[in-house]
């Protein structure tokens, strides 16, 4: 297919559904309940809640919404340090606008920004690298997120900085890596999963291979995805079909943009600047070993978190914010109690209301706050 109308046709898709819906049903009766699949990325979440997709397959496949969406990760902790970073005086802080309202315990830097600081979004980190060649005599620092996606344009932009003796440039680092948390999900003995859509935007970077191990290990397929109506049905087909012949592989639904390999350019400024942390915290996941990365040594004068008093403290959840049991499959959103009602996008407590790749946003938007039915999803799409 060449063009983007292409996978958006309903009479392929609704072929598509027949052959899911057969292959399900036939798997569900044996196994006497559902089948359990996990898109990772938050990008598959919201292709899936814009386009309907939930709510046409059947009822005996439920969809999982994984941890692939870094905003959605953040810890509180690390919002606090962010927000004590901005709040320097000689400081600008720049930032992706996904992360602006993500709620530390004390305040946003959204809240910071309305307090004083001087919190700016920019596009890609390269715009804070040019705001730091303009005002030389301040620091600008920029808040680092995203999984191996934007690690290596985070890493060139250091390079960058480091050739041009751009001084007055750090990054606040909290890139993190997707292989780790799978396993950490993988490892949790209560974890129902049956297989895995992989998500495309990584593995465009770290190719296929790496997720190998799922298969081979916990005998789940894994079907790395597009992002289009007919790349994540097909790909839910793929799966289907790995489950019901009884195969566990790696397969590459997303063909036109991923390799097995991966991005060697990209992965080469990922390890020249980068190194794994010991452990990193994730907001309801708690730590995962070597599942972030911070700045090596020999770029050491570009780490924000060298270069200020960074508390790098631990703050847990609001009790009531039921985030990591979304994150790991174990609630839906509309299942907390503060979904819809004391959590929204206007006022988030949990950073899954937050990015529009969080599943609680996903849900709220296009579920048309309906928050007391498990069927609200269908709302928009049978409209």
């Amino acid at each position: 297919m060449k063009f983007i109308d292409e996978f958006r046709d309903h009479a392929r898709a609704r072929q598509i559904l027949e052959h899911i819906t057969t292959l399900v049903a036939r798997l569900a009766e044996q196994r006497g309940g559902p089948v359990r699949i996990m898109e990772v990325c938050g990008g598959h979440t919201h292709a899936i809640f814009h386009y309907g997709l939930e709510a046409m397959l059947p009822p005996e496949l439920e969809l999982i919404h994984g941890p692939g969406c870094p905003v959605c990760v953040l810890p509180m902790g690390r919002v606090d340090d962010c927000v004590a970073i901005a709040e320097r005086p000689e400081v600008i802080l720049a930032t992706f606008g996904d992360a602006i309202r993500v709620p530390g315990s004390r305040k946003s830097l959204m809240q910071a920004k309305a307090d004083g600081a001087d919190v700016r979004i920019v596009y890609s980190p390269t715009d804070a690298l040019a705001l730091a060649r303009k005002y030389p005599d301040r620091e600008v620092v920029f808040f680092g997120l995203g999984f191996e996606t934007t690690i290596p344009s985070t890493a060139l932009t250091i390079a960058q900085a480091e050739r041009e003796g751009v001084g007055n440039f750090s990054v606040f680092c909290n890139h993190i890596t997707i292989i780790p948390t799978l396993q950490a999900i993988l490892d949790n003995p209560d974890h129902r999963l049956d297989g895995f859509l992989g998500p495309g935007h990584v593995s465009m970077i770290i190719g296929t291979d790496p997720y190998r191990f799922i298969a081979e290990r916990y005998g789940c397929p894994v079907v790395v995805s597009g992002f289009e109506p007919l790349d994540i049905l097909q790909s839910l087909l793929m799966v289907v079909r790995q489950l019901h012949d009884g195969r566990a592989e790696v397969e590459n639904q997303y063909q036109r943009l991923v390799t097995s390999d991966g991005n060697l350019t990209a992965l080469e400024a990922f390890h020249r600047v980068y190194e794994p942390r010991e452990s990193c915290e994730w907001r309801g996941l708690g730590s995962i070993a070597e599942s972030g990365v911070q700045i090596k040594d020999a770029y050491g004068a570009f780490d924000a978190e060298r270069k200020f008093a960074v508390p790098n403290q631990q703050v847990a959840d609001p009790d009531n914010c039921r985030c990591g049991d979304v994150l790991t499959g174990n609630l839906k959103p509309w299942q907390c109690e503060l979904f819809g009602k004391r959590c929204t996008p206007d006022q988030p407590r949990g950073a899954l209301m937050v990015s529009s790749e969080g599943a609680c946003a996903a849900y709220y938007q296009y579920g048309g706050g309906n928050v007391d039915s498990p069927n609200h999803s269908t709302s928009q799409a049978e409209s």
